[in-house]
């Protein structure tokens, strides 16, 4: 692909290619043998139990951890090459009280060397108005001056999502985008989210614990479990036989006035109410020092 294909302009087939990959982290097989096309556009929902992998599948895709094997291509380039359009909203961990930085100060570095490289100063006006109407969209206006050391777990998450409308991108890579928010938070991150795949043709991987909040957006789900996934709409991946297959153990899938419930008498499906906003440490980052 030629390096000069417009920001936020997909180029031709898909924007997120994975063939045959495999991916291993801590001497344990995560993944195995996955075929993945994402299109331009697609909302797609990454699932699985706390270990699955799905943190370690998006450090794939932004070039921090190699597959075992296979070929991966983001925005038609390697993943990490500079010239990928992405934008990516990483695992919340809360900023040290201290810190002065401001909200529109850390949105700013989503633009900073994409974007305008290092010749972007002849152009500040512009630069800021991309920066307030990305916080405008999260509804973070009111965030711009105020310092991240000061935020809420929620407002710092806006942000975050704010920072990664920035640069444009045609992927977007979320880490669990809505923890620490609120129901509101939730549905406007949610929303923006939508809005920027239905009107950019950005493709979102959305790594989630819980589908409900996204299910009326997600076009398909990877769900991964012990190395072994299912890729579909929500409805053929949360039916009770596929669930129970993947976990190798009863599992019973219900619908429950629109929301998905999924009850099974393995550990694997015990998991914190949504409501808590309580951070789940997913997978792989735990245990093996990688932080």
């Amino acid at each position: 692909m030629s390096t000069d294909h417009a920001r936020g302009i997909p180029g031709p087939g898909p924007v997120v290619s994975l063939e045959g990959v495999t991916i291993s982290r801590g001497g344990r097989t995560l993944i195995r043998d996955l075929d993945l096309q994402i299109q331009p556009g697609e909302f797609v929902a990454v699932l699985g139990p706390n270990g699955a992998g799905k943190s370690t599948l998006l450090k794939v895709l932004l070039g921090e951890h190699k597959p075992d094997s296979g070929t991966v291509l983001v925005d038609g380039r390697a993943p990490g090459d500079r010239g990928t359009h992405l934008g990516y909203v990483p695992q919340q961990r809360a900023f040290d009280p201290g810190i002065t930085l401001r909200g529109r100060d850390l949105v700013s570095l989503g633009i900073d060397g994409t974007r305008w490289g290092p010749g972007w100063s002849g152009r500040r006006g512009e630069k800021r108005r991309i920066v307030e109407d990305s916080l405008a969209r999260l509804e973070a206006g009111k965030l711009a001056d105020k310092p991240l050391g000061r935020m809420s777990g929620g407002e710092q998450q806006r942000v975050r999502v704010a920072q990664a409308i920035a640069c444009d991108p045609c992927v977007m890579l979320c880490d669990e985008p809505l923890l620490s928010l609120d129901l509101t938070g939730q549905r406007t991150v949610a929303s923006v989210l939508d809005r920027r795949r239905r009107e950019d043709d950005t493709a979102i991987v959305f790594v989630t614990h819980e589908i409900n909040p996204v299910l009326p957006m997600v076009d398909r789900v990877l769900y991964i479990v012990d190395g072994r996934y299912r890729i579909g709409t929500p409805d053929e991946v949360f039916t009770t036989e596929v669930m129970s297959d993947l976990y190798s153990s009863p599992v019973e899938v219900l619908r429950v006035r629109g929301q998905i419930v999924v009850v099974g008498d393995t550990q694997h499906l015990v998991a914190e109410p949504w409501s808590t906003g309580h951070h789940h440490h997913d997978d792989d980052d735990h245990g093996h020092g990688a932080h």
